[in-house]
Order: structure tokens, then C-alpha cells, then sequence
């Protein structure tokens, strides 16, 4: 990691830029402002292919979710007949859960002219297709407007990335952790997938993390009547401290306090996110800021990047200390992206109970050696008037606190390479996934390289739900995969404890005395919830996805794909039979699965409305599962 970092030249943070970038500009120079570099105009041509490629995921997921009702129209050729009176016709190929991959290329639109008669035309406009289909999707002009917002942002991103070019899928294979996260393109499920709500464009090129910007974080000193740090028990806050932070840092900030006539330990010293704090602390808590309760203390030495959350910064100065999840005050993916006051609250006590439960498994231990890299301490600050109001919506509670995270770097092996499983599904520009260009570097088989996966993604995540009833809901940036020296996967990275661990509210002796016997911290869901988590993230959310590209570009059928999968799932169910109930009570082989239509949520269903807590995802209808078959 070391070498890597030196190799990026951070000393000099421009050079992290794409080449096309302007570099007129500089970035953050010793704590001194300057304008942000700006992005090359977009061409034409990528406008309207960011649109196209868009479009068909569009219509793909939409139909996927019956928002929209396909009819057969030929061979291979589907038609969908919107309220506005125009038509989309496409060729698309069936995939597992009734799901269809269009092909972008192929789509046209027809719609009545001034003359009367319906004319056919390719058709690449994502932004003409949403106004088109907004009375049969059934939403509202409100709702339209806001999603219009996120979907156009999300395009410009898109085709700014294809303006520019980018990194071919064989050089990606050298990029450590940190660095890749950037070269990645968003949620695969969701269309809207970058609307960054409350980003503007400049905050866009400065924080978002596909302009690969070095950030450093402002540090604050929060009245201990406000701030409440939590550690697990082999860490104080002046451990944490002394991690984050070199010691001429610390004198500086203890100087600013002390200056100022404050005690320095009367506060608690947290990070903030720079675009946070101009643009939510300063406001919400303009009366702490004003009354000394919350103190600037300046900028810290080091640099980070963001990964897809945004909202979870690396250290790419010192790479082995903590990751930092900072609140956000933007809507992104469904949700507003701070931190409840409960996550920051309960993500060391998690922590800590997990990582004695799961550190004393021997298999998870030594046979497939998973990590579980713990959210080991935090900062919780709850908002001193709004948070004593009833239901005021959560988006203004969530603005102040952080949470430290292991570094990846701090746990990988020196010849490993620690990817996210949603890594494999990236294509880059000249159509290669990454998957196949891994499976190619790595001298196997299609078939043999998938197993290693399998058992590597798939084995520890059963093995916890079976044996504990606990899920880590394992999407794509939750779920890392170590690779060995040639590119094969080996071991199993899982994070994200507080905010997306679940366990089942039946009684399972295997988990021993749990962390929240009176104030719960933890989800308690039916088993077939749980269930739906590894279902949803995994086999819904990516393998969906995985088996097309393996099909198109390393020969292994779809149906082989499904089949090696559950092959995978039976092995370990032989393997544990002293489990068998519970394979029945988190059956992942059952002939239907309920379907949780994310994109229908935002558009349909929960809209924009300004809520008091997160909604819960209901079910709309059942998908067939490719594993119930024989």
C-alpha cells in the first residue's frame, strides 16, 4: 500500500486528476482556498451515449419493477405503449428473476407527428423517455421534477466519464482499494444512481468521488454537553486521538482552544466533512458555533478520498489509519445521507459484541479467514433543540457526528488486493467487465475462477445466517474480496456493522448474551427478512448482473452460472447438516422471492416526502428464483 500511495505522487494532489481535466487550478494547498479545477466541456456525442446506455438500463429496470408493462413485439423485440402516446420498442435478452437486458442500441421511439402518423425514430434521450412515461409510471409533477433533477445529474456525470475516457479494465486490475473505488460507476440496481441532492456542480468536481479530488477534513471541538465519544474497550479517546492526528496537530488545535480561553479537554474532537460544514453545521448549529459550544480547530494534515457513499473518507496519506464515515446533508440512493444518532451511539457496542462472537468461530477464523472490519469508535451529537421535537424529519438530525472504521489497508495481506464485489461488474469503455479480464489474468477457467468466488462470497455469508440468524446486508460496497497475487479470490472483507446488520427475532443460542437486551441497537426481522437481505443484495442485486457478463464474455451459459451457485449453497448445506432447520427457516432455494422494487420506492411510493425516520422497503410482488431449479 505504501508503494501505491507513493506512485500517486499525493505530495502533489492534482496528479490524482483524470489527464483531461483542466489543472489550471490548484486543489487545497495548505489550508488555503482556491477555485476547483474545472471539467472539460462535455461532448455532444457522450451526452447522447451517456443518455442511451441510461435509457435502456431505464427501461430494463422499470420493467423489471412493472412499472412498465413490455409486450412481445417479434423475435427477441419488446414493445412498451406509454400513456403519453408514444411507444418504445427494443431488443432486450431474458435473464434470471424475469429481469431483460436491453440493448441500448437498438431502441427507437415512435410517437404521432403534427400529420397524424406514428413515426418511428432511434431513440437516445433518457430525459425525454421519463417525461414520456410520467403518466403511466404514475407519479406526480412534484415527484417528476426532483427525479428529473437526479437523473440529470446522474447523466452528467456519466457523460462527463465517457468525455474524458478512462481507465481500461487491465490497468483498474493494478489500482489498490481506495483508488478503484473512484473508478467506479454507482449502483447498478438504481437508475438515478448519482443525484447527490444539495451538491452543486463545483461540489460535484470537488467531493463526489469519481473526480478523484484529495480532500482534507476540518476538525472541530464539540462542548462535551453536546458530544458524546464511544470506543470499544481496547480504546480510549485519547488513543483515537493520537491515531488521527500527528502531534504537532494536536498542539495546534489545543493552542486554538486554549487562546480562545477554552479547557481543551472540556470538548470532544471529531472531523467534519468540509462541504458539511459551510453548508449544514454552520446553519443548524449556527447557535453552538456562535456560543463557543462548537469550535473550529482548522485542517488536518492528511489527505482522503471518498468511496461511492461519499459520505466514508479513506486516508490515502496514512493509509493504515481509520476510515471516517462523515454525515452528509444530501439526498442520494433513496436516503438522506447523515448519521442517526442511534448508528453513531450503538456502531462501537456492535462492534465490539460481533467480533467476539464471530473472532471465536473457527471456521470463519481460520478456514475462510473473513474479515470484519469493526466501526471502532465514534462521535454522537444530537441537535439541542430540534431533536427534542417530535417527529422533525431525520434529515436535520443527522448533521453532526462521525464514526471510525478499520482501514482495509490495516488488515490486508502484502501481496493481497482487496476489491468490492460491485468492482466486478464494471465495464469499461471499450465493453471489457472486469470480471472477465480478472478471470483472464488469472490462468483459469471460467468455471473454476466463478467457484473460488462463490465459495469465497457465499460460504462465511451463509455461515453466519445459518448458524448466528445475523445478516450484514451484503451489497456491493458493504461486501470486499481479498485477492491473492494472481487475481484469484480468496477471503471475505464485511463492514458496515451498525447501520446494516440485522439478526432474526427468533431465539438462537449461538449468538450468547447480545448487546441490546433493553435499548435495542440492533434490527430484529422475521428469518425470511433476514433471508431477504443475502437473497436481495447478492443474488438480485449483483449476481443478476454477473451472469450476462460472464455469458457474453467468458462462453459460461447463464443456466451453468445459476446452477454452479446452487451447487454451492447444497455442498454447504452437507457440509453443516446439524443446521437443517434453519436452511429451511432462511431458505435461500424457495421457488419465489418477494421483490423490492428500489426504483419504483423513490418514484412511486415514498416520493420525496420528508419523513421522520427511513422507510421500510414493502414487497411488490414475487420473482421467480433461478436457484429453485434443479
Amino acid at each position: 500500500m505504501k508503494a501505491r500511495t507513493e506512485a500517486l505522487d499525493l505530495s502533489n494532489p492534482v496528479s490524482i486528476l483524470p489527464t483531461s481535466v483542466d489543472r489550471t487550478h490548484a486543489v487545497l494547498e495548505g489550508g488555503n482556498d482556491h477555485p476547483v479545477p474545472a471539467l472539460s466541456e462535455v461532448e455532444p456525442a457522450a451526452w447522447k451515449e451517456a443518455n442511451r446506455r441510461l435509457l435502456a438500463k431505464a427501461l430494463g429496470e422499470w420493467c423489471f419493477e412493472e412499472m412498465l408493462k413490455p409486450v412481445q413485439d417479434g423475435e427477441g423485440r419488446y414493445r412498451v405503449d406509454l400513456g403519453s402516446g408514444t411507444s418504445y420498442v427494443f431488443s432486450a435478452k431474458p435473464g434470471a428473476f424475469g429481469w431483460m437486458k436491453v440493448d441500448p442500441a437498438s431502441i427507437t421511439r415512435s410517437a404521432t407527428s403534427m400529420l397524424g402518423n406514428s413515426i418511428a425514430e432511434p431513440a437516445w434521450d433518457a430525459l425525454q423517455f421519463l417525461t414520456d412515461a410520467a403518466s403511466t409510471l404514475g407519479t406526480d409533477p412534484s415527484t417528476l421534477s426532483t427525479y428529473f433533477l437526479e437523473l440529470s445529474s446522474t447523466l452528467a456525470v456519466d457523460a462527463a466519464r465517457i468525455t474524458h475516457g478512462g481507465s481500461t479494465a487491465a490497468e483498474l486490475r493494478a489500482l489498490g482499494h481506495t483508488e478503484l473505488e473512484c473508478h467506479m460507476t454507482g449502483h447498478n440496481w438504481l437508475v438515478a444512481n448519482k443525484g447527490r441532492v444539495n451538491f452543486s456542480a463545483s461540489a460535484v468536481r470537488r467531493y463526489a468521488p469519481e473526480s478523484r479530488q484529495p480532500v482534507r477534513l476540518l476538525w472541530v471541538a464539540v462542548h462535551r454537553g453536546l458530544a458524546e465519544f464511544r470506543g470499544t474497550s481496547q480504546l480510549s479517546e485519547r488513543e483515537v486521538l493520537a491515531r488521527e492526528l500527528d502531534e504537532a496537530t494536536r498542539s495546534r488545535f489545543t493552542r486554538v482552544l486554549t487562546s480562545a480561553g477554552l479547557a481543551p479537554d472540556a470538548f470532544v474532537w471529531m472531523p467534519v466533512h468540509p462541504w458539511q460544514w459551510d453548508h449544514a453545521v454552520q446553519v443548524l448549529h449556527a447557535a453552538d458555533v456562535a456560543q463557543r459550544r462548537i469550535v473550529p480547530l482548522g485542517e488536518s494534515t492528511d489527505l482522503y478520498l471518498p468511496g461511492q457513499s461519499i459520505r466514508t473518507m479513506a486516508n490515502v496519506t496514512t493509509p493504515g489509519r481509520y476510515d471516517v464515515k462523515l454525515p452528509l446533508k444530501i439526498l442520494n440512493t433513496l436516503v438522506w445521507r447523515g448519521i442517526p444518532p442511534h448508528c453513531t451511539l450503538g456502531a462501537p457496542v456492535v462492534t465490539q459484541w460481533l467480533q467476539c462472537l464471530l473472532d471465536s468461530d473457527p471456521f470463519l477464523v481460520e478456514e475462510c479467514r473473513t474479515v470484519f472490519l469493526g466501526e471502532v469508535a465514534s462521535v454522537t451529537v444530537r441537535h439541542p433543540y430540534l431533536s427534542k421535537v417530535a417527529d422533525v424529519p431525520y434529515q436535520h438530525l443527522e448533521t453532526l457526528g462521525c464514526i471510525w472504521r478499520e482501514p482495509v489497508a490495516a488488515r490486508q495481506d502484502s501481496s493481497e488486493r482487496v476489491r468490492t464485489f460491485a468492482s466486478l461488474l464494471h465495464v469499461d469503455g471499450k465493453g471489457t467487465a472486469f470480471v472477465a479480464e480478472l478471470v483472464r489474468a488469472s490462468g483459469l477457467g471460467a468455471q473454476e475462477w466463478l467457484q473460488h468466488l462463490f465459495d469465497t462470497l457465499l460460504v462465511p455469508i451463509m455461515h453466519v445466517l445459518y448458524r448466528y440468524g445475523i445478516t450484514f446486508n451484503p451489497h456491493g460496497q458493504n461486501t470486499l474480496l481479498g485477492f491473492d497475487g494472481n487475481d484469484v479470490p480468496r477471503r471475505l472483507y464485511l463492514k458496515d456493522f451498525v447501520d446494516d446488520v440485522c439478526v432474526s427475532f427468533t431465539d438462537v443460542p449461538e449468538r450468547g448474551p447480545e448487546p441490546d437486551g433493553h435499548d435495542h441497537v440492533l434490527p430484529r426481522k422475521h428469518p425470511s427478512v433476514i433471508r431477504q437481505h443475502v437473497v436481495d443484495q447478492v443474488f438480485v442485486g449483483h449476481f443478476r448482473y454477473l451472469a450476462p457478463l460472464v455469458s457474453e464474455q467468458l462462453g459460461m451459459p447463464e443456466q451453468a452460472f445459476w446452477k454452479q451457485v446452487r451447487k454451492t449453497i447444497l455442498a454447504f448445506h452437507q457440509r453443516f447438516p446439524e443446521l437443517s432447520q434453519r436452511f429451511a427457516e432462511y431458505d435461500l432455494l424457495t421457488p419465489q422471492i418477494p421483490r423490492y422494487a428500489l426504483n419504483r420506492d423513490r418514484i412511486v411510493v415514498t416520493r420525496y416526502t420528508d419523513r421522520a425516520l427511513r422507510h421500510a422497503l414493502y414487497p411488490n410482488g414475487f420473482l421467480p428464483n433461478p436457484l429453485a431449479r434443479e
